[in-house]
């Protein structure tokens, strides 16, 4: 029988708790008991919000002057839906500092044009505004049932040159990894990128730039009292001078 020396053991002994250090860390990541993403954030300087009826009445002004630049506000969902709050989020994001834009959340059950018309009649003018967003990503059943791929392709084509047509500006992309790897990655290289990663940095093997990074769902700010006592927070990749280059003419 083969002995174990001393050091032997102690190496062993060592590296086995090395990998259930490993192991315990990853999964409290994973549970977001552990937060990593704020830190890793913490490299860029401009930081923004996203927000929708979930966070209540938002106190513009003390949210405002939390150390962020930019809100994006919910407006609309599908081809009828519009966030109860938009309208007042709107007009009161207004009157801060804020560089605000309103994003559209996609549906794979309604047509390209009647969203487009939706977000075009509620939102209005956006001169001055960041670009439009549209957000795409699994809801209800979607996940175990993901939507045709073509036909999903065609509709956000659809919505995206809509959108791009009338306010001249190209609208960024709003996803999850899931969603990216099976509808977006190949299909809509050219329009910029917010991928949502609440676990580490976001990585793309360098196929997609990203321009905006969701970092934390978990994050706790004063100035709201809605059901929802958590707000998304993203960051911008660049300088403030280069996120003015999403701003609408």
């Amino acid at each position: 029988m083969t002995r174990i020396t001393g050091r032997r053991r102690r190496l062993l002994v060592s590296g086995g708790l090395t990998v259930a250090f490993l192991l315990i860390t990853g999964l409290l990541v994973l549970t977001k008991v552990i937060r990593i993403t704020p830190l890793f954030a913490g490299r860029y300087p401009v930081h923004g919000v996203d927000v929708s009826h979930y966070q209540g009445e938002i106190d513009w002004e003390v949210l405002s002057g939390q150390d962020i630049r930019f809100a994006y506000i919910k407006a609309t969902e599908g081809s009828r839906y519009v966030d109860q709050q938009f309208s007042r989020n709107w007009d009161q994001a207004g009157q801060t500092e804020l560089l605000t834009g309103a994003y559209h959340f996609f549906s794979f059950d309604s047509s390209a044009q009647t969203q487009a018309e939706l977000y075009i009649r509620t939102v209005g003018d956006l001169s001055g505004k960041l670009a439009p967003v549209v957000d795409v990503e699994y809801y209800g059943d979607k996940r175990a049932h993901p939507p045709d791929k073509d036909a999903v392709v065609a509709e956000l084509t659809g919505l995206l040159q809509l959108l791009e047509a009338h306010y001249q500006i190209r609208p960024v992309i709003y996803t999850t990894y899931p969603f990216y790897d099976r509808y977006i990655a190949g299909s809509f290289d050219d329009y910029p990128l917010w991928i949502r990663n609440v676990y580490y940095p976001p990585d793309l093997d360098g196929k997609h730039p990203w321009v905006f990074w969701q970092y934390t769902d978990t994050a706790v700010l004063d100035g709201y009292q809605g059901d929802e006592r958590y707000i998304d927070m993203d960051v911008f990749c660049g300088t403030e001078e280069e996120l003015g280059t999403f701003l609408v003419p």
